[in-house]
């Protein structure tokens, strides 16, 4: 089991509006800004008032007990639901009018809590399918796999391997999806939206049904990958020591509204994160 070296404490200061983002990231606009943001289904309403900021290379935690509406802001986010109200900025842009394949074109690429792999297909064409937005070769290239086919797969394969190295699973390629163990297949989820070559990644629940050797490198993979492609990351995720670990800022979420906002040692003290989490200690 990797032992985690000590981080230095990360500085959020205000930008111009409601929020924080790392001091590094000042100089420059928010990859994401949540304006008021918020959604009603029939009578009830899931996310309300939600005001969020993401640096450009911030590795941010959104958690809070279960039910609290995590999932629905990442489906918010990804616009598999359009939000009743509020804005959502994408490097500076309203993504009111997109559609959940034109914010990935824009930007953002997603895990899912549930693993959704083509189990059928092998490890490489499982990544190969996230390049789809790089792909240039017309359909007829592919029909009659002309010189121009062959050269867009010979791109696409040597990316799907580099993109398999930062988990060294390269020797898992022609292996099928489905065959692999549980670890492996969140990892080759992570490297499918990977290569969409997001500017934002968010993973929901990256580290569940793993054991603490595998969380562990999962914790040192995550900000290998924040390192290496310079882009900001948002996790949903249970697992505390994980939170606490990487996050720089973290926005704890209860009955779909932000209860507290700051840095990991003022959200482990914070009397009302304790209070969503614990339940609020009786009288007497």
């Amino acid at each position: 089991m990797s032992t985690q070296p000590r981080r230095e404490p990360t500085r959020l200061v205000p930008v111009p509006n409601p929020n924080k983002i790392p001091e590094r990231d000042v100089d420059k606009s928010p990859i994401l800004e949540c304006r008021h943001l918020g959604i009603d289904f029939g009578g009830l309403t899931a996310v309300k008032d939600f005001n969020m900021a993401i640096g450009r290379t911030e590795i941010a935690g959104l958690i809070g007990p279960n039910g609290a509406g995590k999932t629905t802001v990442f489906n918010l986010l990804t616009k598999v639901y359009q939000p009743t109200r509020g804005t959502i900025l994408l490097d500076g842009m309203d993504t009111n009018s997109m559609n959940t394949v034109q914010v990935n074109k824009a930007g953002i690429a997603r895990t899912f809590q549930n693993i959704r792999l083509f189990d059928n297909l092998t490890v490489e064409d499982n990544v190969k399918l996230g390049l789809h937005n790089h792909i240039s070769y017309g359909m007829w290239s592919g029909i009659f796999r002309l010189p121009s086919y062959w050269r867009e797969e010979k791109v696409a394969h040597d990316r799907a391997m580099e993109l398999l190295s930062i988990f060294d699973m390269g020797y898992l390629a022609k292996f099928k999806a489905g065959s692999l163990p549980y670890g492996a297949q969140r990892k080759l989820e992570i490297v499918r939206a990977l290569a969409t070559n997001p500017s934002l990644l968010l993973l929901d629940e990256p580290a569940a049904g793993m054991n603490p050797s595998e969380t562990a490198e999962l914790m040192d993979n995550i900000v290998k990958i924040r390192d290496m492609f310079g882009i900001a990351i948002l996790l949903i995720e249970h697992d505390m020591n994980l939170v606490m670990g990487i996050c720089e800022g973290i926005a704890v979420l209860n009955f779909g509204q932000i209860i507290a906002k700051g840095t990991p040692d003022e959200i482990k003290n914070d009397p009302a994160v304790i209070e969503a989490y614990l339940g609020k200690k009786k009288e007497g």
